[in-house]
């Protein structure tokens, strides 16, 4: 790709990657255009349209994330790359997620990487990433009353940080020639069970913190409770199925063969979030 002046478009700029990826890309010269609905560079909304065509004026790279909380969006995100290679994108960088083509019958997740592989004009990296790391800290697995609660029947899983899912992303974008057609299983160096990672958090915390381990639709259900959308639940029951059944992710070494660097380990990333645990209820 011989633009002498890249610009990439990344949806999701406000989230866990998208935000650590702008600033990487920034650092290596490139152009960057954070989207989301607010607090971004330009706004961008699946829902409105309106807000597609001036979000990718310019771009020639593109990091695409689906929309969240959602299963099924193959039209609505065919018809946005339609609009982005008109626009005069070149390649894309799709987060996907681990075992994307496992996903059951509803997740729309596996159609896009297979409309990314047919398309001509662009072409396309995948990243499938395992659970990321950040979810301990944050609301997604909550400390409440000093436990972590979440359905694995033990299963482990090879949690992997946010910022080396960023550090990817960053080289299939910055070298799209290099990284065309690949697809990336992003994890990180150890597959651990959830008590494990507990205990390294109360380890690093210096905070007691335990595991409780929980019916998988009982945890689903107080999912919807709190306000996740009803259609989401297979994309729950998915995520945490891979875990309980042993299907959760398995160290790779791909972080560490695009980027030359080791995946980061969870405890690495839990004494730099320690803070994230240090007030009951966080």
């Amino acid at each position: 790709m011989a633009n002498e002046t890249p610009t990439a478009l990344i949806l999701g700029g406000t989230g866990r990657t998208g935000s650590l990826l702008a600033d990487k890309l920034t650092r290596h010269g490139v152009t960057t255009r954070t989207a989301a609905r607010r607090g971004a560079t330009v706004r961008f909304d699946w829902d409105d349209p309106t807000t597609h065509a001036p979000a990718l004026a310019g771009a020639d790279r593109l990091y695409l994330v689906t929309p969240v909380l959602r299963v099924k969006y193959a039209e609505q995100v065919a018809e946005f790359l339609d609009l982005a290679e008109t626009a005069g994108v070149r390649h894309v960088t799709f987060l996907s997620a681990y075992n994307a083509d496992q996903a059951p019958r509803g997740i729309d997740i596996a159609a896009i990487e297979a409309d990314l592989t047919a398309r001509n004009t662009v072409t396309s990296s995948v990243l499938r990433p395992a659970w990321v790391m950040q979810n301990f800290a944050d609301d997604h697995l909550p400390v409440i009353d000093g436990a972590i609660t979440a359905p694995s029947g033990g299963g482990r899983e090879a949690f992997v940080d946010a910022d080396d899912i960023a550090a990817v992303a960053a080289q299939t974008l910055l070298k799209p020639e290099a990284h065309a057609g690949a697809r990336y299983d992003l994890t990180g160096p150890q597959a651990l069970t959830f008590a494990q990672a507990a205990d390294i958090i109360s380890s690093v915390s210096g905070r007691p913190i335990a595991y409780h381990d929980i019916d998988q639709e009982a945890w689903i259900g107080g999912a919807l409770a709190m306000g996740v959308p009803a259609d989401y639940a297979v994309m729950l029951r998915w995520l945490t199925g891979a875990v309980i059944s042993g299907n959760g992710a398995k160290p790779s070494d791909e972080i560490e063969k695009v980027t030359g660097r080791t995946a980061t380990s969870f405890r690495t990333f839990a004494e730099r979030s320690s803070q994230a645990w240090a007030v009951e209820g966080k």
